[in-house]
């Protein structure tokens, strides 16, 4: 694999094309939005430079980097003739299935179609295209040039040529790949967003206040980061939508969303994002 469409000009999206154009690989970063693109190429760039200032790359690495990037705001035009698509949309399963029919019909036959879910199952991607054989799960951690996990999610079509293909991909890109199989929520935020729920549900009920709870975790469990500081970060509406997918795919109660995450997000308090959430930034 030589060229790389990534579809999402987002937080992760930007951060998965820095990591694949570091390495060495052409990338496509592609956005319907000129404004999110042109954001998302200053990240890169601001990015870049925090890596220089700690002595892991150097200007010349920088340059090679932004030069390996080309920006498009049309997916038939930056999907041609690469090797792999990776669709890093909203969380949002009719979003990515309308992506997927697109990149489907307009990525040539070899292409292998990756998407960044962090929660949708991978069967219900591949069966809108006509290659579910090529169809998989690359889920990458934020900040993505940082984080060394990406879980990759085979579907129940999946073929063992493709997740060949990915995981000596991942590790090419000086990343861990692991495998699970496919289920909402996967493995990292099956576990997570449980924890998150319980925090938040602990908070409302007035146990403690968010920091000592997000305190009790650090030093207690050894998190970097407390699980309501967490769930800022990642957006409140985020960790909603990941539960209600969990919610809706196991019909088990113990992924429903806490009440209170339900109103927040109702509030507009999404965390980091909106500069307010659990606490204030």
């Amino acid at each position: 694999m030589k060229k790389i469409a990534v579809i999402g000009a987002g937080t992760m999206g930007n951060g998965i094309a820095h990591v694949f154009a570091q390495k060495g690989f052409e990338v496509h970063i592609i956005d319907t939005q000129k404004a999110a693109l042109d954001k998302a190429m200053a990240t890169i760039e601001k990015n870049l430079d925090r890596q220089i200032n700690k002595g892991t790359i150097n200007s010349e690495d920088k340059a090679n980097t932004l030069q390996n990037i080309t920006a498009f705001t049309s997916i038939e035009l930056g999907i041609v003739d690469v090797d792999l698509a990776v669709e890093a949309a909203t969380e949002n399963s009719e979003i990515k299935k309308n992506i997927f029919r697109l990149m489907d019909e307009k990525a040539n036959p070899t292409c292998i179609l990756a998407t960044n879910t962090s929660s949708i199952p991978i069967a219900q991607l591949a069966a809108v295209t006509n290659r579910p054989e090529k169809v998989i799960g690359m889920h990458f951690m934020n900040p993505v040039p940082v984080m060394k996990l990406v879980e990759i999610i085979n579907g129940i079509a999946t073929s063992e040529d493709t997740t060949r293909s990915i995981v000596a991909l991942t590790t090419a890109i000086d990343k861990i790949p692991c495998v699970v199989k496919d289920a909402p929520g996967f493995i990292a935020n099956r576990i997570l967003m449980p924890m998150i729920n319980e925090a938040i549900y602990a908070f409302s009920e007035g146990i403690s206040d968010a920091t000592t709870i997000d305190q009790i975790m650090k030093l207690g469990m050894a998190h970097p980061m407390g699980p309501l500081q967490l769930a800022d970060y990642i957006g409140l509406d985020v960790c909603k939508n990941i539960l209600d997918i969990m919610h809706d795919g196991f019909k088990n109660e113990k992924y429903a969303p806490c009440p209170l995450l339900i109103e927040m997000v109702q509030l507009g308090k999404l965390g980091v994002k909106s500069g307010e959430g659990f606490y204030k930034y």
